[in-house]
């Protein structure tokens, strides 16, 4: 009987100490763990330093003053739109040496232009009833808004020498030149003579609806 309890002490004792390393095993690797956290922070930290340098996000910070100049009641019928799409080239030293210093860029300008007329320019001057008659002057038509969409205008393509990054302006004036080019556009295709003879028609019937069935509108 005796001899068969020492065995069973050995893998008694073996066991015990078995478990004891384990767990001192483990304890030193959680030590260590904890030893080496503020090390894998510092390196994430460091990490997230060097992501926001490489691909920096603009801060867009505006002024907390606001200055308003100018307020107007406006009474503005708009009477007519075009959309207009214009590719205006920029270029800039594109002599000899052009390929060493010159810059050229194709802009891609969608437009948008407004005509109409101004209603407070109508005084009761501009009307008269005579014999069941309205004859009414409206004032000319006039371009309201001519402006780019930003969204939807773009650089098509750009070129600048092998010595050059290019002219910062560059895009800026070929903007310029594209809200220019499509007002000209605009007013050559007869925006203002369109947006006259809506209005008259918009007007007639306008006028019609309040009872005076003949109406003839004079030119101004």
């Amino acid at each position: 009987m005796k001899k068969n309890i020492v065995p069973i002490l050995l893998l008694i004792i073996v066991a015990a100490g078995a478990y004891f390393v384990v767990q001192s095993v483990q304890q030193s690797a959680n030590q260590a763990q904890q030893a080496l956290a503020p090390l894998s922070d510092a390196n994430k930290a460091m990490q997230t330093q060097v992501s926001e340098l490489m691909n920096p996000t603009p801060t867009i910070i505006p002024d907390p003053v606001t200055i308003i100049h100018d307020v107007r009641s406006l009474a503005r019928l708009e009477t007519i739109q075009y959309t207009v799409e214009k590719v205006i080239t920029a270029e800039i030293s594109q002599g000899t040496f052009g390929f060493l210093f010159g810059d050229r860029l194709l802009f891609v300008a969608h437009g948008i232009v407004i005509a109409g007329i101004d209603m407070e320019k109508i005084s009761p001057e501009n009307m008269q009833l005579e014999s069941g008659t309205l004859y009414v002057t409206l004032p000319p038509a006039e371009v309201f808004i001519a402006t780019l969409d930003n969204e939807k205008s773009y650089v098509y393509d750009r070129d600048t020498g092998a010595l050059t990054h290019g002219d910062t302006n560059l895009e800026t004036t070929a903007r310029q030149a594209a809200e220019a080019e499509i007002y000209k556009a605009a007013f050559e295709d007869g925006i203002l003579e369109q947006a006259q003879q809506n209005a008259e028609t918009f007007l007639e019937k306008f006028f019609n609806a309040l009872g005076y069935e003949n109406v003839i509108f004079l030119s101004p």
